[in-house]
């Protein structure tokens, strides 16, 4: 009298189960994926520093980055760059491309010495570098500076020292002096 276990043959119903299964676990994950790059595009909204300002005195304000470094929106022989302030630089370095767009040709030839080891590059006379309501005429300009972009340039010591500079926690002030 012993009796064999039968399997169990599957029910009509199972396939509908499977489904609606499949159907909620692409819901949670669509949910997650939503959530997720939701909280992604808030968090670049966030991250992005005030924009740069102009005081009633001629100062520029430039806020922190999130990353620690101060950028600002400036030109070079009146094409526009994105200068990265670098109190560690002597002079305005710039990217080969902007300067052809500038029409910075010629130069002298020279070894840069940069934290990332020798750089060739040229200096160049410039008509005018400019920060906003900042600007300077006939500074030297060093090419070869290789940025995020072409339009990346850095904001040197021969800029920088033409103005009162105050650094805090999370902005810099560039300051006309006299002012």
């Amino acid at each position: 009298m012993g009796t064999q276990p039968h399997p169990i043959p599957p029910a009509d119903n199972d396939q509908p189960t499977r489904r609606l299964m499949r159907t909620g676990t692409l819901g949670i994950l669509a949910f997650w994926l939503v959530l997720m790059a939701g909280l992604y595009f808030a968090m670049q909204y966030t991250m992005q520093p005030k924009g740069v300002t102009v005081t009633a005195d001629g100062a520029v304000v430039i806020p922190r980055h999130h990353d620690g470094h101060f950028r600002v929106e400036g030109s070079i022989n009146g094409v526009p760059v994105m200068f990265l302030v670098d109190t560690g630089a002597s002079l305005v370095g710039i990217t080969d491309a902007l300067a052809r767009k500038a029409g910075l040709q010629g130069g002298d030839a020279i070894t840069f010495q940069t934290a990332n080891g020798p750089r060739e590059g040229r200096v160049i006379a410039s008509d005018s570098v400019t920060v906003r309501s900042l600007a300077v005429s006939g500074l030297r300009v060093g090419t070869g500076y290789t940025g995020r972009s072409d339009d990346d340039a850095l904001l040197g010591q021969n800029f920088l020292r033409h103005f009162d500079v105050e650094m805090g926690r999370d902005r810099m002030v560039l300051r006309p002096r006299g002012g």
